[in-house]
């Protein structure tokens, strides 16, 4: 057996013999998650400021969604689409119901959402608008990131994903982000069928775009008849404050990509939500998925998105993002150390001044996992800060207090 003190450094050892090195994760081995907690091997309790990347907004193994995992894994996993189901079509009901649009096509994984949104575009693009055979575009934003498929990395401006990875996907083009100009310009071209893009930048580091341009890039793409397709797979399912954060400015996307906390973190779900003319333009044997709207996904989603609902919990991401930047601020006036703070609801980021000592982001990330509080650096100089959205005002001032105790433990 295994000494209880190591632990740690045999799992992370079986890592390194055997996994692939494709993350670069801290040093800590999680064995346990409630709520907004997660213990390591060794007993240690952390607050955790990932969420998995958004995907965990309901809190660690929340009952309700946990009772509709085994509730139906011992009925029914999986049939494939090649056969009917009993819950697939009380799913789609549902969350077309929840978001307001026509037709669903239910996938696993967010980029899998992302492809299948492509796909629907340049599909309707032909079918539809009319543009001529493999002549499709796609405009997507500089800094976007929505997985790592050659499709995702083909529009990505981020040299890690790109880099001996090529030739990439045609079809494609890329202009800045948050700029309307630019997407006018772009969208003239009668061969543009869709502009998906983030409405917050979450990997890129919590990049808030200027007040008015979702409704700007509404108006664009209605203008040009080109899809808006927002892809809210980290920033949907309440993380900003509203259900969507297309919400904050009243504007709805032709296709919505929802994925992450669509199973609470359960198991992989995502999906694609659009209109009948766009999702009808796709025919049988076109566009599939072994595992896409299995039961089990199915039973775990609608439970997931009941709780989002009935714990209010966009309301208290909006409430107590406001506290938690509110003291992330008070930070800039303190500390040399914290240069900028910005996000909506519960998804937040510092930027840090780079030190004179060349210490990075991952160093302070490093200090707050020994003073109980995980998180994950983006970038070189940025943290970004997304809790489950079950935490209440108590904790979120607890671990304000531990992000300045940090701050000031390394500034000294």
């Amino acid at each position: 057996m295994i000494d209880e003190m190591t632990k740690s450094g045999h799992a992370i050892e079986l890592e390194h013999r055997y996994g692939a090195f494709n993350y670069k994760p801290l040093p800590v081995v999680l064995e346990r998650g409630e709520g907004v907690f997660l213990w390591d091997v060794d007993g240690k309790r952390y607050f955790d400021f990932l969420s998995a990347y958004s995907a965990v907004n309901q809190g660690h193994c929340h009952p309700k969604i946990i009772q509709a995992l085994k509730d139906q894994a011992e009925v029914l996993t999986l049939t494939s689409r090649a056969f009917h189901n009993n819950v697939l079509g009380e799913y789609e009901e549902y969350i077309c119901s929840y978001f307001g649009y026509d037709r669903v096509l239910p996938m696993n994984s967010g980029v899998e959402g992302g492809e299948t949104a492509v796909k629907l575009a340049r599909r309707w693009g032909y079918e539809i608008k009319g543009i001529p055979a493999n002549q499709a575009k796609i405009v997507f934003v500089e800094g976007n990131f929505w997985g790592r498929t050659l499709g995702a990395i083909s529009s990505s401006t981020d040299p890690d994903s790109t880099i001996n990875f090529g030739p990439f996907m045609p079809g494609y083009e890329i202009i800045p982000y948050n700029d309307l100009s630019a997407l006018e310009k772009a969208c003239s071209d009668p061969n543009v069928a869709g502009f998906m893009f983030e409405p917050i930048q979450g990997e890129a580091g919590v990049v808030m775009p200027d007040e008015g341009y979702l409704t700007g890039v509404r108006r664009i793409c209605s203008a040009n008849k080109v899809l808006m397709i927002a892809d809210e797979v980290q920033t949907g399912i309440a993380r900003t404050g509203k259900l969507l954060a297309c919400d904050w400015e009243g504007v709805k996307p032709d296709i919505l990509i929802l994925g992450k906390a669509l199973s609470g973190g359960v198991l992989p779900v995502s999906a694609v939500l659009s209109s009948n003319e766009v999702m009808l333009s796709l025919k049988p044997g076109q566009h599939g998925s072994t595992f896409g709207g299995n039961p089990l996904a199915c039973k775990v989603a609608m439970a997931a998105l009941e709780v989002v609902k009935e714990e209010k919990l966009a309301e208290n991401a909006e409430r107590l993002g406001k506290i938690f930047r509110e003291q992330m601020l008070a930070l800039v006036e303190r500390y040399e150390m914290v240069k900028l703070v910005r996000g909506r609801g519960l998804l937040n980021a510092i930027v840090i001044n780079p030190f004179g000592d060349g210490k990075t982001a991952k160093d302070v990330c490093l200090a707050l996992m020994k003073n109980g509080l995980l998180a994950k650096q983006t970038h070189e100089h940025i943290i970004r800060f997304a809790p489950p959205l079950v935490i209440t005002e108590e904790q979120v001032l607890e671990c304000c207090g531990i992000i300045e105790r940090t701050i000031g433990e390394l500034s000294e």
